[in-house]
């Protein structure tokens, strides 16, 4: 009985609960008039899906862990097997569906904005789908045009659009970007060509491919002219870093009095390079390519909308590639163009710190209901904004 109290010590320990299902019950008493006897019972409220059980928290779960955690939908029919819930793969395909149908004006309106700008960056992966009946597989595309102004601090939210297409024709991308007029950040793919030209969009070449292409000789030969290339161009990279947020016009007239003289030297020095090495090696076909796309990467000296490699882009198809190892899926187009609508949303919420998750169940609460002429107050950003 003599201790006394000294202070305390807390030590905080991190508990996890796994996710609870949650039934929710709507209960409408039928009314009976005792003059008339007419019946009268409220309606039910607005459901994402007609006829379907699932909330819209569960429907949104679905969406982001197959699209944003990559989860086959068996492997989640599993996890909630041993949460005491029976949810089967199929039906949940069929939520995928009917939910990204629901959602689809909503990444319409995205890409739209992306359409909007001075600049996008445009990129394409492959992906597996699987011929319903035969078991043999074929190669699909998907397309990301990604609008990100944050560079040069302007005004638009980043968005990332995502277009599904059963091949790889330039005619996909041309009809995509139909009217376009501003400038694409693309890789040297012959597909993208029908973008440019005279009242179409202009090009700017990708810089990270070139120097790739040394880096890979660099490493397999340790040549000292690939070596070279790559810390000119780090040159060119180290400015960048400098310049990220500044207006346009600083970050173009910085360029100019810096970045300039290191491009020009850097193309002279190829032009020299070339008569003394072998035609045939990787060196002079690393030259060679350099030497196609830097005129075409040139634009970015005198343009501060403009970015030094398609970066953008690539990150963006990322998480169609970290995906497709872990599920393909059934051949429909239909589940084609699901998935483009689901990374259409959940890779834009993610580009502007949104929680995935959060938003998408206040969208798909409210969207049934919703005019399609004010769909721009369900965005990612305004979400974020009521929040907050």
């Amino acid at each position: 009985g003599n201790l006394r109290t000294l202070g305390e010590d807390i030590t905080e320990e991190l508990e996890y609960v796994p996710g609870r299902f949650k039934v929710k019950r709507i209960i409408r008493p039928r009314k009976a008039c005792s003059c008339c006897e007419a019946i009268a019972q409220a309606p039910l409220p607005s459901r994402p899906i007609e006829r379907g059980r699932p909330g819209p928290s569960l429907l949104a779960h679905v969406l982001v862990s197959k699209y944003a955690d990559h989860l086959p939908l068996y492997r989640l029919s599993q996890i909630f097997a041993r949460e005491g819930v029976d949810l089967d793969r199929s039906t949940m395909a069929d939520w995928v569906g009917r939910s990204t149908a629901l959602l689809e004006t909503l990444a319409d309106a995205i890409g739209r904005m992306v359409r909007q700008g001075p600049a996008l960056f445009a990129d394409d992966t492959p992906v597996k789908m699987l011929a319903p009946g035969n078991k043999k597989t074929r190669t699909v595309r998907v397309w990301t045009y990604v609008r990100d102004e944050r560079a040069w601090s302007g005004q638009s939210p980043p968005c990332a659009w995502y277009q599904f297409t059963v091949d790889r024709k330039g005619a996909h991308p041309v009809a995509h970007l139909s009217g376009y007029k501003g400038w694409v950040h693309a890789d040297g793919y012959s597909g993208f060509d029908g973008l440019f030209g005279d009242d179409k969009a202009d090009e700017m070449a990708c810089m990270a491919h070139v120097r790739r292409k040394f880096v890979d000789v660099f490493s397999s030969q340790g040549s000292a002219i690939a070596q070279q290339a790559i810390l000119r161009i780090a040159a060119l990279y180290a400015i960048e870093k400098e310049i990220r947020g500044m207006a346009p016009e600083d970050r173009a007239a910085i360029r100019k009095a810096r970045a300039k003289p290191i491009f020009d030297e850097l193309e002279e020095w190829r032009h020299a390079q070339l008569p003394n090495i072998s035609g045939k090696s990787p060196l002079a076909k690393a030259i060679r390519y350099a030497l196609g796309r830097m005129p075409k990467a040139r634009p970015y000296l005198s343009n501060g909308h403009l970015e030094l490699d398609n970066n953008t882009a690539e990150r963006a198809v990322k998480p169609v590639a970290i995906g497709r190892k872990n599920w393909m899926f059934s051949g429909s187009e239909g589940g084609g163009k699901a998935m483009a609508i689901a990374y259409t949303l959940i890779e834009t919420a993610k580009l502007n710190n949104v929680d995935p998750q959060g938003w998408l169940t206040w969208v798909l609460a409210q969207i049934a209901d919703h005019k399609i002429t004010r769909l721009d107050e369900l965005l990612p950003w305004r979400y974020a904004a009521q929040a907050a």
